[in-house]
C-alpha cells in the first residue's frame, strides 16, 4: 500500500497513515467513550416486548438474511458531524452523490470534504446523509433551496441556494470544519491549518438558522443501496409515527418553516407558553445508507439537548445521538419507552452513538 501523502502540501508520518486507514475502515483510532462509566446512564438488557399490536415483522428476500448473531456493540463508523440533507424522497440513487445526474447537495458536500476536496481532513470525518423531510418554504419559492439538519449540534439551516456552491462552503467553513484541528495535523502549513479550521463568520452568510428542539427518529430506508433497509424503512417510519402520539410525543410532519403560509398570533398564546411545558414533539424519517444493511432495521434516535422526560426532569441522552440495529416493528414501542421517555440505553440493540462534543460512546 502507498503510503504517499493525502494532502497536497502535507508531510505526514507513518503514524498519520495508520490512523488515516484505522479511520477509513471503521476502526477507533482512542479508546472509545464509555457513556454509562463517564456519565452515570443506565442500560436495559433487551428491548420490552409490546403490550399493543403492531406491524408484522417482513420477510426478507432470498438470499438477503438479517445477522442475528453478531454483537452489535461498536459497528458505527466514527464522525464528527451528520448532515441530514432534505431531499423530500425516501429513495435515492445507490450514491446520493449520483442522484438528479449530480446535481445535488450531498456531491457539492462531498467534493469540499471528500479524499482530495479543499477542506478534506482525515482526522475529522462528516458523515453526509439524504433525509425524507421535505425542506422549508420561502416566500420566493422560484429560487430553489434545500434544507439541511446538523447533528449533533441540534442545528437546523432551513435555505441554501442551490443556484450557488457559496453556500455549500459556508456551511462547511461555518459549521462543519473543527473548532481545533487532529494532532496529527500538527504539520500542516498555518494556511493549511487556517483552512482546515472552522471560522463562524461564515455563519452570517446562511438565514435562518436555528436550535432542534424535536426528536429525530432516523430510520435507513435505502432501498437502491440493499433491500432489506429498502423494505424495513417505511414499515418502521409508519409504526414509530403511530406509537409516538401514544406515548405523548407528537409527530410533526410537513415542511419545519413555510414562509409562504402567515400564521397570526392568537391572544394569549404567549403567556401560555411561559406558563406551560410545551409537549415533546419528534420527526420521523428515511435516510440513506449509513452502513449495516445486513443488521436492518437500522435506526438512529436523536435527543435534542432541552429534552426531558415525563417528570419534567433533564433527559440523561439529552443532545446524543444513538445508533440501533436489528429493530423490527415488535420493538419500536419499547424504543420509545426505555429510550425516548425514560433515557436507557438497549443493550442489545446499540450499535454506537455519538454526543455533542462529538465522542463516539461504546458501552
Amino acid at each position: 500500500m502507498s503510503l504517499r501523502p493525502l494532502v497536497r502540501g502535507a508531510q505526514w508520518s507513518r503514524a498519520a497513515f495508520q490512523t488515516r486507514y484505522q479511520t477509513r475502515y471503521n476502526l477507533s483510532i482512542s479508546p472509545p467513550t464509555t457513556l454509562t462509566a463517564r456519565r452515570g446512564l443506565n442500560t436495559v438488557p433487551k428491548c420490552p416486548e409490546p403490550t399493543c399490536n403492531c406491524a408484522d415483522t417482513p420477510s426478507m428476500p432470498l438470499g438477503s438474511s438479517i445477522d442475528q448473531k453478531a454483537n452489535l456493540n461498536g459497528l458505527i463508523a466514527a464522525y464528527a458531524q451528520q448532515v441530514l440533507i432534505c431531499t423530500g424522497k425516501t429513495d435515492w440513487a445507490s450514491r446520493i452523490e449520483e442522484d438528479n445526474s449530480g446535481d445535488n447537495l450531498a456531491a457539492d458536500l462531498k467534493e469540499l470534504l471528500g479524499r482530495g476536496g479543499m477542506f478534506s481532513d482525515p482526522f475529522h470525518n462528516v458523515s453526509i446523509v439524504n433525509a425524507s423531510f421535505p425542506s422549508a418554504i420561502s416566500t420566493q419559492p422560484e429560487i430553489q433551496t434545500t434544507s439541511v439538519y446538523l447533528v449533533p449540534s441540534f442545528k437546523y439551516i432551513p435555505f441554501l441556494p442551490r443556484v450557488s456552491f457559496d453556500s455549500a462552503q459556508a456551511l462547511v467553513k461555518g459549521y462543519l470544519l473543527p473548532k481545533k484541528l487532529h494532532p496529527m495535523n500538527d504539520g500542516l502549513s498555518p494556511i493549511h491549518k487556517d483552512r482546515l479550521t472552522r471560522n463562524e463568520t461564515y455563519q452570517n452568510a446562511l438565514y435562518g438558522v436555528r436550535d432542534v428542539d424535536d426528536v429525530l427518529v432516523l430510520i435507513c430506508g435505502h432501498g437502491q443501496r440493499d433491500q432489506r433497509c429498502g423494505i424495513y424503512g417505511p414499515i418502521l417510519q409508519e409504526e414509530f409515527e403511530r406509537q409516538l402520539p401514544r406515548a405523548g410525543i407528537d409527530v410533526l410532519q410537513g415542511p419545519v418553516i413555510n414562509e409562504s403560509i402567515s400564521t397570526p398570533q392568537l391572544p394569549g398564546v404567549a403567556g401560555l407558553e411561559a406558563e406551560t411545558e410545551a409537549p415533546a414533539t419528534a420527526r420521523v424519517g428515511q435516510i440513506s445508507h449509513i452502513g449495516g444493511h445486513k443488521f436492518a432495521g437500522n435506526v438512529i434516535v436523536y435527543l435534542p439537548p432541552k429534552h426531558k422526560i415525563n417528570a419534567g426532569d433533564p433527559h440523561p441522552l439529552a443532545g446524543n445521538g444513538i445508533w440501533y440495529g436489528r429493530i423490527e416493528p415488535k420493538h419500536v414501542e419499547g424504543v420509545i419507552k426505555e429510550t425516548i421517555i425514560n433515557g436507557n440505553i438497549i443493550a442489545d440493540h446499540f450499535r454506537g452513538g455519538i454526543n455533542q462534543e462529538g465522542e463516539i460512546i461504546r458501552l
